[in-house]
């Protein structure tokens, strides 16, 4: 049963990435090439006025070419990212059905996705939401990696206690009451963190804010398209899947009446 969750999560993940990469091309890249346009603008001053003074240089080669990186380099990223997701994604959803209620496997992909995307995505989005490359200050590349990496790992620490502490309060408080100490304990709990962790500048002086912000709505939008189809998509496959099991182990008896 494992295995065969594991290959819908990732079959899941794909189709999920593909819609994805249709969001990326249409809202994300521009806005890239509004930051790299902007980068070869900076350069272009800063070299003129090193020539001004005296100064030279050769301008630097591309490693990688502006189509590569918005073609293959894009696909690859989406592909590799959205299979990724979409095992992790079967792995929680096998540790969560049967466990938070009477859910169907459709209502409990539904709440699997919107918990990974609350952890994965809008915790660490809110603290440090992305920046367009060729952007982000360089010398503080590493340290900005490794915060964001540590408020997912926050977010999902979190968010899975948050639902531990649910699941324990629900009979003594019920429904409502349990979800909302719940989820005021994890606003809590992240906000701590949000104001102890430090946030590093990571725009240029002078970027322009509208591309800024529209590049973070599109990664944004990204990330909803990508969670919201995979909880969508594999809730409907396995729920169908768990049918097709629970046809052929139910006997065929017929109920009194001589009908079904």
């Amino acid at each position: 049963m494992m295995r065969s969750l594991l290959i819908r999560g990732m079959l899941a993940g794909l189709a999920a990435a593909a819609l994805a990469l249709v969001i990326a091309w249409i809202y994300g890249e521009p806005q890239v090439g509004h930051a790299i346009a902007f980068e070869e603008a900076q350069a272009a001053a800063s070299q003129a006025q090193t020539h001004h003074h005296g100064g030279g240089g050769a301008a630097e080669s591309e490693v990688v070419s502006r189509t590569v990186q918005k073609t293959t380099g894009l696909i690859t990223a989406m592909v590799v990212y959205g299979v990724a997701v979409g095992g992790l994604f079967a792995i929680a959803f096998a540790f969560a059905y049967g466990r938070i209620g009477t859910l169907g496997a459709r209502a409990t992909a539904g709440l699997v996705a919107l918990g990974g995307f609350v952890a994965v995505v809008v915790v660490p989005f809110l603290k440090y939401p992305p920046t367009p490359p060729a952007v982000g200050n360089p010398d503080t590349i590493g340290g900005r990696t490794a915060l964001y990496f540590g408020m997912v790992a926050l977010g999902v620490l979190a968010t899975t206690a948050a639902v531990i502490v649910q699941r324990r309060l629900l009979p003594r408080f019920g429904t409502w009451n349990a979800t909302i100490a719940a989820t005021v304990g994890f606003a809590v709990v992240v906000g701590i963190v949000y104001r102890l962790t430090p946030k590093p500048d990571a725009v240029a002086e002078g970027f322009p804010a509208t591309v800024l912000w529209d590049f973070r709505i599109a990664s944004l939008g990204i990330q909803v398209v990508l969670w919201a189809t995979l909880g969508l998509l594999f809730g409907a496959l396995t729920e169908r899947a768990f049918q097709r099991v629970r046809s052929t182990q139910s006997p065929h008896i017929s109920p009194p009446g001589g009908t079904r």
